[in-house]
This record gives C-alpha cells, structure tokens and sequence, in this order.
C-alpha cells in the first residue's frame, strides 16, 4: 500500500532580521517547538538579509497539518506586526523527488 503524500509549506514574508547566528541564537527556542507541531517532519529555515525576507520550508505529513500550522504560523508572525506573509501549500511528488535525493525521510528528526 503506497504512502500517504506528503506536503510541503513554503512560507516567506519581509524581514529586517536577525539573520546568520542572531537569529539562530534568537529562534533557537521557536525552532525546538516547531519540532513538536503535530505532523511537522522536518523544516528548512530560510534567509535573505539582502532582500529583507525569511522563512522557511517545511514538510508535513498531510495537507491537513501543514495548512493547520499555516494558519497558526501566520497568527503568531502578524501578533510580531510581520505583514505581507506569503504561505503557499505543494503536494510533493515522491517518486520524482527521490531521483534528485529529496531529503523525504518520515523519520528525519
């Protein structure tokens, strides 16, 4: 029996920083409770110090939880009077992803 499919999150809004190791030091305790989000696998953060932008890709278990964290990511960057927040829901596609080594693992925590 195949897989359920997988989703990725892919979330950016504009940022003045932190950025490098001050946002790695500010977020650490943000990033450990991501981990705990109900169906998260794994999230890449992202940053652009040039642009002003960060955020991040996530994979989630199903549509459901990725949309779910979504909606709750967003409250929390507007609560920070973060504005323009981009979040957009993928199905991936598993079979493609695994040719160009796609980190799918459900077990990559």
């Amino acid at each position: 029996m195949p897989l359920p499919t997988m989703y990725i999150l892919q979330v950016d809004f504009p940022s003045s920083g932190p950025f490098g190791d001050s946002m790695a030091a500010e977020y650490r305790e943000l990033a450990e409770s991501i981990n705990h989000e109900p169906g998260m696998i794994w999230k890449i953060w992202t940053e652009n110090s040039e642009a002003g932008e960060a955020g991040g890709i996530y994979l989630f278990e199903s549509e459901a939880t990725a949309r779910k964290y979504l909606a709750k990511h967003t409250e929390r960057l507007q609560d920070w009077g973060v504005t323009d927040i981009r979040g957009r829901v993928f199905a991936v596609n598993e079979p493609l992803s695994a040719i160009n080594r796609a980190p799918l693992g459900r077990d990559a925590n």
